[in-house]
């Protein structure tokens, strides 16, 4: 295996990894005001506040809470790797998805932010005010990842010289918006399996119903993105038998995770849950291997133009022997150390 292809798995296996734990914080964000009852905080004595917080709502952002900030590590990981052992394409398509970029960078700002200061809300105006900031900082860059693995499976205009420009006539086309709502309504669900895996008892059957409910929801917006696929008006893969499988694969976890949902089996909810919310990233990779880019003239940017020289890619692999260890056994650990449900094993945060 080249070094190219070594990293560009590894390049893989990082954006997966965001999906997966960045894509259930999105998802909860997403739920927060619809997972728990009327906000308590204003109708309780001092001492009931102090004993309850603020509520069921809190409970669904408790969830979360321990791995909230860590889980961006990923991406940050996942910039680093694509500026240092891709250049070409950071170069090439970065700047065409600037706005879509900007865009997530906000979301995850003004996500963050919100859920952070919420508590200090001293009424209950305030606390829908940063609830709001809260969904649309959850929802923004779950329907923005969605556009851009849209663009991407399609392919993307390059001009001349090379590079990428995107226009709103690229992104508002169907089966563009169909994998934005499709990846909102992912990671909405795989949120909701979170919860329902973390949470109390109530709670979690509250994030059951609602997660049966959003993977129909999903599997009705992917449906129409492979539909238009068959139709000649969606993806362009270049390994049709690998993007079969895969496709055939998210399929199979969409139903898996709803059928574990029902049954109540929380643990294999939430692994069938991750499975479909990493599969779009195989997709991408696999079924237009070996370009890392596709353009709409049926050409592409390959892995090798991409790709920086040996030298580069030498050095840095001596550097990823070292880091990716490091983030894997931090999110074991924090993941060992908040293990059980909210309430049980560590306290409320929000």
């Amino acid at each position: 295996m080249s070094l190219e292809t070594l990293w560009l798995l590894l390049l893989g296996l990082l954006l997966a990894g965001y999906f997966v734990l960045g894509g259930y914080d999105q998802g909860v964000q997403m739920l927060h005001p619809f997972l728990g009852s009327r906000d308590t905080r204003d109708g309780q004595d001092a001492g009931a506040q102090g004993r309850n917080g603020l509520g069921d709502r809190n409970a669904a952002l408790d969830a979360i809470a321990p791995f909230f900030l860590g889980n961006e590590v990923w991406l940050v990981a996942f910039t680093g790797v694509l500026f240092g052992a891709f250049p070409y394409l950071e170069g090439t398509l970065l700047s065409g998805l600037y706005p879509l970029i900007v865009a997530i960078l906000v979301g995850l700002v003004l996500g963050n932010a919100a859920v952070q200061l919420r508590g200090r809300a001293r009424t209950a105006r305030g606390r829908r005010r940063w609830d709001a900031l809260i969904v649309f900082g959850g929802a923004l860059p779950a329907l923005c990842w969605g556009l851009v693995l849209g663009l991407l499976l399609h392919g993307v205009p390059r001009r001349a010289d090379g590079y990428v420009r995107i226009g709103t006539d690229d992104v508002l086309t169907p089966f563009v918006l169909a994998c934005g709502v499709t990846t909102a309504l992912l990671f909405a669900a795989h949120g909701a399996a979170f919860v329902a895996l973390r949470s109390e008892p109530e709670l979690a059957a509250r994030a059951r119903k609602m997660g049966t409910a959003l993977l129909r929801a999903v599997g009705a917006a992917g449906s129409l993105a492979l539909l238009l696929t068959l139709f000649g008006a969606g993806a362009s893969m270049t390994n049709r038998a690998a993007s079969a499988v895969l496709a055939a694969l998210f399929a199979t976890a969409l139903v898996v995770a709803w059928w574990c949902l029902v049954r109540g089996h929380r643990i294999r909810a939430f692994a069938a849950t991750c499975s479909a919310t990493l599969l779009p990233v195989p997709l991408l990779g696999a079924g237009q291997y070996p370009y890392v880019l596709v353009d709409t003239a049926g050409g592409g940017l390959t892995v090798q133009q991409a790709a920086s020289d040996g030298a580069t890619l030498t050095i840095l692999t001596a550097f990823g022997v070292v880091v990716i260890p490091v983030i894997l056994a931090y999110q074991l650990w924090s993941w060992w150390l908040f293990r059980g449900r909210t309430g049980r094993r560590h306290p409320r945060y929000f």
